[in-house]
C-alpha cells in the first residue's frame, strides 16, 4: 500500500494467495476448507489440564530470557532419547513460534546482501523473511519427476561469494515430501565445501510416514553449522500456543537472545509450560493423532489418483498433498479458483510456494475422512475433472 506513513519497502503489494484464504473462505457458507495447515483437532486435554495448573500456580510471569529452564533440559532429553544427540544448555532458545524462530536465526547471521538458497517449493514466508532481514532470496527448484529431491548440482550451482546459508524443510510443506539420506549427505557436503550454515525447518518431523526423520545435524560435521527451527505447533496440535524452540551453536543463541529482547522479551510463559507436557507426554498425546493424519492423508491420495486430470506421489511426510493439475490445462490459481468456485472446496495454488510450484494445488488433510471424501465427491463431478 503506498502511503506517505507507510515505509516505502512496503509500498509494493506483497500479498500471497496463501494469505488471501480467510476472505475466499467466507464466500460459500459450505466450503471445505482444506487450504491452511490448521489442524481440527484440539491439543490434547494432559497438555492444556496441566497448563492451566501451572498458570494457577503462577507461572504467569517471564521466563529466563533463553526460555523456561524446564523446557530447554526437556528438549535435551528429547534429542538424546530420540536421535542420541546431546546438545548444550547454551545451544538451545524458546521462541515464540517456529516462524519466530526462523526470523530471529536469519537477522541473527545475515549481513544486508547476503544470499540464502531456499528449497522449493518452499513456505510462503521463507522469502519473505529472508527479505526482512535484508538478505536475498534465492529459490532452489525441486521438481515431481526428481521425486522432489534437492539436487546437488543444482545447489552447487547457486552458490556465489555472498551465499551464507541454505534452508531445507522434511517433511516438506507443501509437498509432503521428505529428503533422502543420501540427499542429506549430499546437502552435507556442499555446506562443508563452501563453509555454508544449513537452516533446518524441521517442525514436521513425526509425521514421516515412510522412513524415521533424521537430522541433518546429525551428519558427521554438521552440528557447528546447523541451526534448527521446531515448534510445537503440528507436532502436538498447539499451533494457537505460538511456541518453538532454536538449536544452534551457542554464539548463534546468544545473539538471537539479544534480538528477540527487543521483539518480544521472552515466548509466553504458559505456552513454556505447555510444551513441556507435551515433550514429557509425548507417547501418549502423539500417537493418535499422528496415525489420525497418516489415515487421512493416504485416503486423500489415494481419492485424488482416481480422479482424471489429477495425481500425487505417494505420501512420505506431513499431511499436506501436493496435487498436480497440469492436465487440466488450467495455471495453479485459476485450478484453485474454479474449484473453490465450482465445488466450493479451498485449496492454496501451487504458485504461493515458489515458481516451480506452478501446476499444482496444495491440500491439507485438516479435516477427517468423512469430509474429504464429500470434497472429492465435489471435485470428480467438475468438468476439468473429466476425461
Amino acid at each position: 500500500m503506498k502511503h506517505k506513513f507507510i515505509s516505502k519497502r512496503y509500498w509494493k503489494d506483497q500479498s500471497t494467495p496463501m494469505g488471501q484464504v480467510d476472505e475466499l473462505a467466507k464466500k460459500f457458507n459450505d466450503v471445505i476448507d482444506l487450504s491452511l495447515g490448521d489442524p481440527d483437532l484440539t491439543t490434547h486435554e494432559l497438555i492444556i489440564n496441566n497448563s492451566m495448573r501451572d498458570a494457577k500456580l503462577g507461572h504467569t510471569k517471564y521466563t529466563d530470557f533463553r526460555g523456561d529452564p524446564e523446557l530447554r533440559n526437556e528438549i535435551l532429553k528429547f534429542y538424546k532419547e530420540e536421535y542420541n544427540l546431546s546438545f548444550k544448555d547454551e545451544e538451545v532458545f524458546i521462541a515464540a513460534s517456529g516462524c519466530l524462530g526462523m526470523y530471529l536465526a536469519l537477522e541473527a547471521i545475515l549481513d544486508d546482501g547476503d544470499e540464502v538458497i531456499i528449497q522449493a517449493p518452499y513456505f510462503t514466508p521463507y522469502t519473505q523473511q529472508v527479505e526482512l532481514a535484508r538478505g536475498i532470496p534465492i529459490p532452489l527448484n525441486t521438481y515431481e519427476n526428481e521425486d522432489f529431491q534437492i539436487n546437488i548440482e543444482r545447489l552447487e550451482s547457486l552458490i556465489t561469494e555472498r551465499t551464507k546459508a541454505l534452508i531445507i524443510n522434511s517433511p516438506s510443506n507443501p509437498t509432503g515430501n521428505t529428503l533422502s539420506m543420501e540427499t542429506l549427505k549430499g546437502i552435507s557436503n556442499i555446506a562443508i565445501k563452501y563453509d555454508l550454515l544449513v537452516i533446518s525447518d524441521d517442525i514436521y518431523t513425526s509425521f514421516s510416514f515412510k522412513e524415521p526423520f533424521v537430522p541433518i545435524v546429525s551428519i558427521d560435521g554438521m552440528k557447528e553449522r546447523t541451526i534448527i527451527i521446531n515448534s510445537f505447533s503440528k507436532n502436538f496440535t498447539m499451533t494457537g500456543w505460538r511456541i518453538g524452540n532454536i538449536i544452534a551453536p551457542d554464539f548463534i543463541i546468544k545473539t538471537i537472545q539479544q534480538i528477540n529482547e527487543n521483539v518480544v522479551f521472552t515466548a509466553p510463559s504458559i505456552s513454556q509450560r505447555g510444551a513441556i507436557y507435551a515433550l514429557r507426554n509425548r507417547k501418549t498425546v502423539q500417537p493418535d493423532m499422528i496415525s489420525e493424519y497418516k489415515n487421512r492423508v493416504y485416503y486423500a491420495a489415494e481419492r485424488i489418483n482416481k480422479i482424471p486430470n489429477m495425481s500425487v506421489l505417494d505420501p512420505k511426510g506431513t499431511f499436506y498433498l501436493f496435487v498436480n493439475i497440469k492436465k487440466t490445462g488450467l495455471n495453479s490459481v485459476d485450478a484453485s479458483d474454479v474449484i473453490l468456485k465450482e465445488a466450493h472446496v479451498l485449496t492454496i495454488p501451487g504458485i504461493a510456494f515458489g515458481e516451480c510450484g506452478e501446476g499444482y494445488v496444495r491440500i491439507a488433510c485438516t479435516v477427517g475422512v468423512e469430509k474429504l471424501n464429500e470434497a472429492f465427491d465435489r471435485i470428480e463431478k467438475m468438468n476439468i475433472f473429466k476425461i
